[in-house]
């Protein structure tokens, strides 16, 4: 991190005046927030190791972060969007020592029991503070297989994915960023609070939309960037699918100021893309995980390959093992929290393809794999993706492996809640077949459950937006088995 403070402190020297970062509350210029992170930073010299950042996006959350990387501290960040048992466990699971929290955050973040301090966003430094080495982050994984676990960042791999990842999509001191994922997701630090660091460029946090973000919903996108007209964001793809479908319902077209917007997290629809680019949104698509520390390949500007993910980050090994992608290079985590180190090379569990030109194809989760009772093997992601590309469809997922058939569970949209409401068997049959055209016959869905994104929560089928397939594969055949019941109740000779 010694690159990264004498970035802050060369552009607070050369050009302090200019505005570094701003949110609804207000805005510090370069030399301001130098000021402001080197005493947060020689304030946490003297405090325990491992700090928990707990505030939503913002002055407060950057001054933090950059005074904790500076101090050389772990830190863990929580979501403000957990429940309470959940950051409770994070808190526990990763022995938080110390607490900062915003103003609005103090109170919730005491009820964990760990010592709070309040991240004062006026208070400035009198001295340089020398950089201690150290610094690292731990990540918690969205758990969808069970109690979310640790992924330890503790060996330079947030420093060498910022400069390769703004290397790659050609990042630069003129760009201005919009942030609107919360930011403990890791993607969103390196790319809202490290690269402009590390340039000098200037990022804006809409705090409010980052944590309606954080609870499924997005309302009001295509206005956030219509308002501050930034050159850069990221976005994952129900995030772009929102802003599509309420561009086109306004008859609008986004900002010009755009020039590079990446998506990831999940697979993007290839209409989604296609009308995002129609719609003046210059999306690219990338692929990564928590345990390479987010990014692994990215389409670059004026090298987008349509339905692919992109080319490895320069410095980063990719192969495909018995078509499963295999990572090796300087952004390897160093294993799970509590765990053994990290073996490397890091197989992804993922499956993929990569063709000759050097671009990665995604293909799903290897055990995600669905082979149903015909012996016909089919990756859920590949129809999911599929099925999402209808703005009628919010979330959806799917189930059935061992059946004769797979089943759909689908999430209506705000605007297809509507259409569901009032669609017949028929209807809807015929929404999965369009859908799924590219398919063949065997993977397309020729069941459906229809719930609300409410109930899927409360049944514990989505963890950040992201199926728990095994929780959903068991849902799906107990709705299936009550609605066979008063069917085969009637049958029954009397």
């Amino acid at each position: 991190m010694r690159q990264l403070f004498d970035s802050m402190k060369r552009h607070a020297s050369e050009a302090g005046g200019v505005i570094a970062v701003s949110d609804q509350h207000g805005q510090l210029s370069r030399r301001e927030l130098f000021a402001r992170v080197t005493a947060l930073a020689a304030d946490l010299k003297g405090q325990p190791q491992t700090i928990g950042i707990y505030a939503p996006n913002g002055l407060a959350w950057v001054i933090a972060q950059l005074a904790c990387a500076l101090a050389g501290k772990i830190v863990v960040p929580l979501p403000t969007f957990f429940s309470a048992a959940q950051l409770g466990h994070v808190v526990r699971d990763a022995s938080v020592d110390v607490i900062l929290a915003s103003e609005q955050t103090a109170t919730q973040a005491l009820q964990s029991g760990v010592p709070t301090n309040v991240i004062d966003i006026h208070r400035v430094g009198v001295g340089l503070p020398d950089v201690i080495d150290g610094f690292g982050q731990i990540i918690y994984t969205s758990g969808s297989t069970g109690q979310p676990k640790g992924v330890r960042h503790q060996s330079g791999q947030i420093a060498w994915s910022a400069a390769a990842l703004g290397s790659a999509t050609g990042a630069a001191a003129a760009d201005s960023y919009l942030s609107v994922l919360p930011l403990p997701l890791l993607l969103e630090t390196i790319c809202s609070i490290f690269i402009p660091t590390l340039l000098g460029a200037y990022v804006h946090f809409d705090a409010g939309l980052a944590e309606q973000v954080g609870r499924g919903d997005a309302t009001g996108i295509a206005k956030a960037f219509e308002t501050h007209r930034p050159t850069m964001s990221v976005l994952v793809p129900q995030l772009l699918k929102h802003w599509v479908a309420e561009l086109r319902a306004a008859g609008q077209i986004a900002p010009s100021s755009l020039r590079f917007v990446a998506a990831g997290g999940a697979p993007v629809p290839r209409q989604v893309a296609d009308a995002a680019w129609s719609l003046g949104i210059p999306v690219h698509e990338g692929y990564g995980l928590s345990e390479c520390c987010s990014v692994v390949a990215v389409n670059r500007p004026n090298e987008r390959w349509p339905g692919t993910v992109g080319r490895p980050l320069n410095g980063l090994s990719v192969s495909i093992d018995d078509g499963e992608i295999v990572v090796d290079g300087p952004s390897i985590a160093d294993g799970y929290l509590g765990q053994e180190p990290a073996y490397r090379p890091w197989r992804t569990g993922d499956l993929g393809a990569i063709d000759r030109s050097g671009f990665l194809t995604i293909h799903g989760r290897k055990d995600s794999l669905l082979v149903t009772s015909f012996g016909r093997n089919v990756s859920p992601e590949w129809i999911e993706t599929m099925l999402l590309a209808d703005p009628r469809v919010a979330f959806c997922t799917v189930a059935g492996h061992g059946e004769p058939h797979l089943t759909a569970l689908l999430i209506p949209s705000r605007q297809g809640a509507a259409w569901f409401a009032r669609a017949t068997r028929a209807d809807i049959l015929e929404l999965l077949s369009d859908c799924c055209s590219d398919a063949p016959e065997y993977a397309v869905p020729r069941a459906w459950v229809v719930i609300s994104f409410e109930e899927a929560l409360n049944n514990q089928l989505l963890s950040n937006g992201r199926p728990i397939r095994k929780n959903v594969g068991r849902f799906v055949l107990e709705r299936a088995a009550a609605s066979l019941a008063p069917l085969l109740a009637s049958s029954r000779p009397a």
